[in-house]
């Protein structure tokens, strides 16, 4: 087992989590039944560590053993779905040179396939102090982080195929997930703005009496709000704003368990499917939650 030796203050003496060498591949965090996988791409790290964050805040750090290509990796038997983890990196701070490695700063995984929570804007956030772009700011950033989550990859798509239309015969549906059910008479109030709520009978015969057989979903990708935004009250409603490429939004969720975002945007796959109906996904790149150098 190798660890930091480090834990954070409120942490205890609990015992730290064996770990394993583990793969390089697949990037982010992957479940098998007996364990996670962790894996993340760093070519300037002298040290990644894993940090598992307990449902009180404890965080448990723990130092990946094994760099493979510049992914850096490792296997937790104890880890299952529903653990919040992020990763902090050791390295270079040199910000002339594009780099901003700084331990104190608690990073999402690029790879993450679900988020929990939110940006708490603050200070910490940064890796610069207000007005010194070059500076190194040591404020610990977790308590202010979302976290990834550890996902259960398993689900029963029976015998779910895509539909497959020909784009000549597409009869595409542009649609917001939250705008286009939140306020649905027929729709159950407890899943209104969610992904079932995308899936249920009313919106689905809605569609289909349209002689709709393609719905694209404007981005449900997790993103971030402004804090410009937060300051005034106000949120971003269109969600062009993405900070996890591979993780469905929490804020579409009907779900009250870290993850469970991902069963349930499959589930309104399949049943879309189930109606032959595509699902087309608004992805945006241009524009991204990590701005610029700022």
């Amino acid at each position: 087992m190798v660890t930091s030796g480090e834990q954070n203050p409120g942490s205890g003496d609990q015992e730290r989590p064996e770990i394993w060498p583990g793969k390089a591949y697949p990037l982010g965090a992957t479940y098998d039944g007996s364990g996670t996988n962790f894996a993340v791409f760093s070519e300037v790290a002298e040290l990644v560590e894993l940090c598992l964050f307990s449902d009180d805040g404890t965080e448990t750090k723990i130092a990946l053993p094994e760099v493979d290509g510049f992914v850096w990796h490792g296997f937790l038997p104890s880890v299952e779905p529903g653990q919040r983890y992020g990763f902090r990196v050791h390295g270079p701070y040199d910000p002339s040179n594009g780099q901003r490695c700084n331990p104190n700063k608690l990073l999402v995984d690029p790879y993450s396939k679900a988020i929990d929570g939110s940006f708490q804007w603050d200070q910490s956030l940064f890796s610069y102090n207000f007005g010194d772009p070059d500076s190194r700011n040591d404020e610990d950033s977790a308590a202010n982080m979302p976290k990834s989550v550890v996902i259960n990859p398993y689900f029963d798509w029976g015998v779910d195929r895509p539909p497959g239309h020909e784009y000549a015969d597409s009869v595409i549906y542009e649609a917001h997930v939250k705008g286009l059910t939140q306020t649905h008479p027929d729709i159950p109030e407890r899943i209104r703005g969610t992904y079932s709520a995308i899936a249920h009978p009313a919106i689905i015969e809605h569609l289909t009496n349209l002689g709709v057989n393609a719905i694209e979903l404007m981005p449900v990708h997790h993103f971030a709000n402004d804090s410009t935004l937060i300051d005034k009250g106000l949120s971003n409603y269109w969600g062009y704003n993405t900070i996890g490429f591979f993780a469905p939004d929490f804020k579409y969720t009907a779900s009250n368990n870290p993850g469970g975002q991902v069963q349930e945007f499959k589930a309104m796959v399949r049943t879309l499917h189930e109606a032959n109906i595509e699902v087309i996904l608004d992805v945006v790149y241009n524009h991204t939650a990590e701005g610029n150098h700022m």
